[in-house]
């Protein structure tokens, strides 16, 4: 799949215009998915060739919070200091691999509300903006991770086809 291939895809299905500038930078699909920065992106991507099922999607969103960095060395696993948020990520993994039920996952979803409800916005606003960029590429690096380059290829080779 050429460049322009790829693009006309985007294009296609009502990519939006920053992501498609950016893209037609890129030699190749492979190089503009490696180089990608922006999780939402490629998010999107997976949602608009299939691949974003619900058992990859639930793991990739725990691996995010276990190794998403934060400005200061730690990572976001390190911000749950109450275990009912770390039992929902625990829970949400063995979810996704058939190790837990839909109520246990739903408990484990409502103990977790109910403790960042309580626990109020102790982060700010300065914290977040702060950690942004070194999340967002950490979790590119987790997309591509769980969805490798060949397979996204291969599954717009498909769409193409």
């Amino acid at each position: 799949m050429t460049i322009e291939q790829y693009i006309a895809w985007l294009r296609e299905h009502d990519a939006c215009d920053e992501a498609i500038e950016w893209c037609e930078t890129r030699a190749d699909f492979a190089t503009g998915y490696r180089d990608c920065t922006n999780p939402d992106w490629l998010l999107w991507l997976l949602e608009h060739v299939g691949l974003l099922d619900d058992k990859r999607a639930r793991l990739f969103a725990c691996r995010c919070v276990r190794y998403t960095p934060l400005a200061d060395g730690r990572v976001v696993w390190d911000l749950l200091t109450d275990e009912r948020s770390r039992a929902v990520v625990e829970v949400a993994e063995r979810y996704a691999v058939g190790e837990a039920t839909d109520g246990e996952l739903a408990a484990a979803r409502d103990a977790a509300r109910y403790a960042a409800w309580y626990a109020g916005d102790a982060a700010g606003d300065a914290a977040w903006d702060a950690a942004w960029i070194a999340a967002g590429i950490a979790q590119c690096a987790r997309i591509r991770e769980v969805w490798p380059v060949a397979e996204v290829a291969a599954a717009i080779a498909k769409a193409l086809a």
